[in-house]
């Protein structure tokens, strides 16, 4: 019985087998005497769309009107041959760069096995939640109400680590360099790409030195994301992070311009410094006005800033202003941080 089981079987996946060596055949010979067509490297890449839950048929279909494979029928036939060889298995959806000089089997098994094109997305050191939602958007992922949408929930449920106590993912969000599928991109999986980052990379960095620290999880990125809006010369970090520490320490305002334009969505530049009604407009994040740091962090911090906030150097100096070319004179005193202002002052008119 057993035998006669197993050559029924047999006989019954011949005509499939058969059926697919020819169309296989047919299908390499018809490429291999096509010289004109370009090759390999040289072969112009043409994009493929899956939609999720399209059938088989339909993808051998859409391949063959686009000149992609010769023959929706041979497809159907290896299609066949797949689902025999892994009945769990399917063809998936996303994005696919397929040329049309390859095999038939090789294009099947590119998108049986996933292989869809990636897209990335840079995010730079020091931008806020507002940069990033525009960013997103020009880039045509969603729009920057959804994704602002997303940053003001707080999924304690999977990244139990974020502080009780916020009310935005600003400050939180790692900035990197990520890769994404080529789907479509929801502002959930970027939001938490970007958490998973954070947690991998950051997290740890606090938890080896949180007991040589006075500052809490949200203490340390807020400090470092005013660092990181603050230095522009990478050895000067250690220092302003210093003179913040030494501020909070005597109780004085920290006085970070950064935190101003935060508070009123603007950015000064040396033409249009910030105004005195400005530096005095009433905000939990007016650092000018209020002693201490503000309620949350102001953008996302680097490693190099969250290094800076957590060991900050010993300093004499209490005050700092910008020069022009990114560096900062650092003074002890109001008298020497007043000259100091003046100078550069002095300078940038010319005189």
């Amino acid at each position: 019985m057993r035998k006669l089981f197993k050559w029924r079987i047999i006989w019954a996946l011949l005509p499939l087998t058969l059926g697919i060596g020819a169309w296989t055949s047919w299908d390499w010979w018809q490429r291999s005497s096509a010289p004109s067509q370009p090759t390999g490297a040289n072969a112009t890449q043409v994009e493929f769309r899956v939609p999720p839950g399209t059938a088989s048929q339909q993808i051998g279909r859409q391949l063959e009107a686009e000149g992609l494979i010769r023959s929706s029928q041979a497809w159907n036939l290896w299609a066949r041959w797949l689902q025999w060889q892994n009945p769990k298995g399917g063809f998936q959806a996303g994005t696919y760069q397929i040329s049309p000089d390859r095999p038939l089997a090789e294009v099947a098994n590119k998108i049986w096995r996933g292989q869809v094109v990636q897209q990335s997305f840079t995010i730079p050191e020091g931008w806020s939640l507002r940069q990033m939602a525009a960013y997103f958007e020009q880039q045509g992922y969603f729009s920057a109400s959804e994704f602002l949408a997303v940053a003001s929930q707080i999924p304690r449920d999977r990244f139990s680590w974020l502080p009780a106590d916020i009310p935005h993912l600003e400050g939180y969000l790692y900035p990197d360099t990520y890769k994404i599928g080529s789907g479509r991109v929801t502002p959930t999986q970027v939001a938490n790409q970007m958490l998973q980052r954070f947690e991998q990379v950051a997290l740890p960095l606090y938890e080896q030195a949180k007991d040589r620290t006075n500052f809490n999880l949200k203490q340390w990125v807020t400090l470092a994301s005013i660092v990181e809006k603050e230095a522009v010369i990478p050895e000067e970090r250690s220092l302003i992070a210093g003179v913040f520490v030494k501020r909070l320490q005597k109780g004085y305002t920290l006085g970070s311009d950064p935190t101003v334009e935060y508070a009123l969505n603007l950015r000064q530049t040396a033409d249009q410094p910030l105004t005195y009604a400005q530096v005095n407009t009433p905000s939990p994040y007016n650092t000018y006005r209020n002693p201490g740091l503000p309620p949350t962090p102001i953008a996302s911090p680097g490693m190099a800033s969250l290094k800076a906030a957590l060991a900050p150097e010993e300093t004499p100096y209490l005050y700092f202003v910008a020069r022009y070319d990114g560096s900062h004179v650092f003074s002890r005193t109001l008298a020497e941080h007043t000259a100091a202002q003046a100078a550069i002052r002095k300078q940038r008119q010319g005189g």
